[in-house]
């Protein structure tokens, strides 16, 4: 497996900067922020260390990003952006559909072939409603990514963190059950998974058993552990808000039993991109502590990853 980090935490960094920094650090692979240029909308999004328009219209940039990345030995594991395809908004919807079109384009022309995002949500409608969304909006996307030979990895997360996403969250593919009904409705070879086992300890879901049911779609890997806290839990119940009683934590710092996950991966012969995800709070707030929140991932990971 190759050890990693999602670029988004090195947010003020340049691309160049932040190669520098995990090749520095002895990181085999980055999974490149990519979003569109402009003010982010929540927290760890609006990073954009790779301009895929740019990469889209510019030999001499693309080439830039290629050679660095060979010069550095820092493998770009995929291009990442994670939007809400399926936003209630249709403008929205259309806004992240086009970009995430560019983001597939870019990834084949920078020979990366992976992107990672999300499938997005109507998160006022049902998840039946959604799955019929899925039909209209996703076909064309998969289609796209099939001619260019590009793998799409859907990320877990539910996207329900506060009042703005309620009552469903912004993101459909957030469990097995869904998983199953979407790849019946788009069984294409090249949709699959970027599986994040923090997203199910809070779900109260088995985060090692749907590794062996999928092992042929797990296209990307992320490292970012969860604490679950049990006073909240039994104060608020698991249908508060996530964030009143779980929190984002630096791989062995919370719930996940990492020796497990990476026992399954091994079982199932992945040997694929694995990208440490930072969302603690406690090591923000300076250039430093998020340096140190990856180099202290790193040290921690390297104990079941070479």
């Amino acid at each position: 497996m190759k050890l990693g980090f999602v670029s988004a935490i090195l947010d003020t960094w340049t691309y160049e900067e932040m190669m520098d920094f995990a090749s520095n650090h002895q990181f085999t692979c980055v999974e490149a922020a990519c979003w569109p240029k402009g003010k982010a909308e929540r927290r760890y999004a609006g990073v954009s260390h790779i301009d895929v328009e740019r990469v889209l219209e510019d030999e001499s940039y693309r080439k830039h990003i290629i050679h660095y990345s060979k010069e550095k030995s820092v493998v770009i594991s995929s291009l990442a952006f994670y939007p809400n395809t399926m936003d209630g908004d249709a403008r929205k919807r259309e806004a992240a559909a086009e970009h995430l079109k560019n983001v597939i384009k870019a990834s084949a022309e920078l020979g990366v072939n992976l992107v990672t995002t999300f499938i997005g949500r109507d998160q006022r409608k049902t998840v039946e409603e959604n799955l019929e969304l899925v039909k209209e909006v996703w076909p064309p996307l998969i289609k796209l990514a099939e001619e260019c030979g590009v793998r799409i990895a859907i990320e877990n997360c539910p996207m329900l963190f506060g009042p703005d996403q309620w009552p469903g969250g912004q993101n459909l593919m957030t469990t097995p059950a869904i998983w199953r009904k979407v790849f019946e409705i788009l069984p294409s070879e090249n949709l699959g998974i970027n599986y994040d086992p923090s997203h199910f300890v809070w779900q109260m879901i088995d985060y090692i058993k749907p590794i062996y049911e999928f092992r042929d779609k797990i296209f990307h890997v992320h490292y970012k552990d969860i604490k679950v806290y049990p006073d909240k839990l039994n104060e608020c119940g698991i249908m508060s808000y996530p964030l009143e009683f779980m929190s984002p934590k630096l791989p062995g710092l919370g719930d996940v039993d990492w020796g497990k996950y990476v026992s399954a991966l091994t079982d199932i012969g992945y040997d694929g991109f694995t990208c440490i995800e930072v969302e603690d709070k406690a090591f923000e707030g300076s250039k430093e502590r998020v340096e140190n929140s990856l180099i202290l991932s790193q040290r921690y990971l390297k104990q079941f990853v070479i």
